[in-house]
């Protein structure tokens, strides 16, 4: 760092305004910000709401401007981080954000919403917060965090190269999320709706659509103590994603434990549900670079009939919002709603002739290509991003 001093956050920003919106004349409205408002991958502000004054929450507290910079204090929320949109000025936030209105004169408003948003600033958040049930931070903790302060022209052009970085990445973002959208747009011309069925195909269980249909092992025969450090994987829900294998949270049991369970074995090509979480159903394939894994409970394992149906089908199928919807009442469960291996053998769904199937498979796989470039290219802006950030605040840049 170049001689920068470090300055308390609180000594550069303006206290937010507040006011009571539930004492307002009850028919009036007021637009409202929470946590849940945050997207916290791409640090903005999207669902941002209209309520009437009189079903105010008790949160609904702070007025924020133009350029204001929202910071979550809440965990598991403390990088959901925003800055305010010139549409959204004058509307209110929650008190869980600690909301940063920089003096125009000693701080500028991208400055400090790239610094909110490093690992450095974030991981310090992490460790100070308190609590059992909701760890969080308070305003002062928030205020009291220093930062690399340089003068006003340099904070702006630090600003500059970090928000043409990020554009980068957020188109990156947004063509990814067009082609995630492309398999089902792809789904519907060929297929039409699976609620309506209009073509009229044929319908058939989902347990006929298998040749092995096999929920993971329960209880004592898979339990955390069992996990090793390397191994055989094991598919939990947390892998499972809409139409794509998470490769997060990894767990691995040794050979010798896989052995006695290798009627739950798992190949590239089968289609992996998972019954419980959110959503409740979802499904993807397991990618060929995982040769054999071992599904947990609740993570039912298909092994397609390729005679009548192949995986891709299946996948964007069980992931089809309106089979979703299909499938409630399949869904039991007071805490944690799921559902049973069984209900979801007895699905009954529409097949539809597997030459089309085919065809189908082919353009999810021109699509898949396209994506696996985006993401790689993701990858590296991601990785350019990191080192500029890291760069900026080192006055390194």
């Amino acid at each position: 760092m170049i001689g920068w001093k470090t300055v308390a956050i609180g000594d550069l920003v303006e206290p937010a305004r507040t006011w009571n919106p539930s004492r307002s004349t009850e028919n009036d409205v007021f637009d409202y910000i929470d946590l849940s408002a945050i997207d916290q991958n791409a640090k903005l502000i999207v669902g941002a709401r209209e309520l009437p004054c009189s079903q105010a929450p008790s949160r609904a507290r702070q007025l924020v401007a133009k350029g204001d910079i929202l910071v979550s204090t809440v965990r598991p929320n403390l990088n959901g981080v925003a800055r305010v949109p010139e549409e959204l000025d004058g509307v209110t936030a929650s008190t869980g954000f600690c909301v940063l209105h920089p003096r125009p004169a000693l701080l500028d408003s991208g400055y400090i919403f790239h610094w909110v948003k490093t690992p450095r600033f974030v991981a310090d958040m992490v460790k100070k917060a308190t609590g059992a049930s909701y760890p969080a931070v308070s305003d002062r903790i928030v205020f009291e965090s220093r930062l690399p302060l340089p003068p006003l022209a340099e904070q702006q052009r630090i600003a500059a190269v970090l928000d043409k970085a990020d554009a980068l990445r957020a188109k990156r973002r947004a063509a990814l999320a067009k082609l995630d959208t492309l398999t089902q747009s792809i789904f519907l011309d060929l297929f039409g709706d699976p609620a309506t069925n209009p073509t009229g195909w044929p319908r058939k269980t989902v347990g006929e659509l298998a040749s092995k249909f096999s929920d993971g092992p329960f209880g004592s025969n898979l339990k955390s103590s069992h996990y090793t450090e390397n191994g055989v994987r094991v598919v939990r829900l947390q892998n499972i994603g809409v139409g794509e294998f998470v490769d997060d949270d990894k767990a691995y049991v040794s050979d010798l434990h896989y052995a006695k369970l290798k009627k739950h074995e798992c190949r590239p090509g089968d289609v992996l549900v998972g019954t419980l979480g959110d959503p409740n159903l979802r499904a993807c394939m397991q990618p060929e670079w995982l040769p054999v894994a071992l599904n947990k409970a609740d993570c039912v394992q298909l092994r397609p009939n390729e005679r009548i149906a192949n995986a891709p089908y299946i996948c964007a199928l069980l992931n089809h919002p309106a089979t979703e919807r299909m499938a409630q009442d399949l869904m039991l469960g007071q805490t944690r709603v799921r559902i049973s291996m069984g209900r979801l053998r007895g699905f009954v769904v529409p097949v539809p002739p597997i030459a089309l199937q085919r065809e189908f498979a082919r353009r999810v796989a021109a699509a898949e290509k396209l994506k696996s470039t985006h993401r790689a290219s993701l990858t590296k802006l991601d990785a350019l991003f990191g080192s500029l950030q890291h760069r900026g605040f080192r006055g390194e840049l």
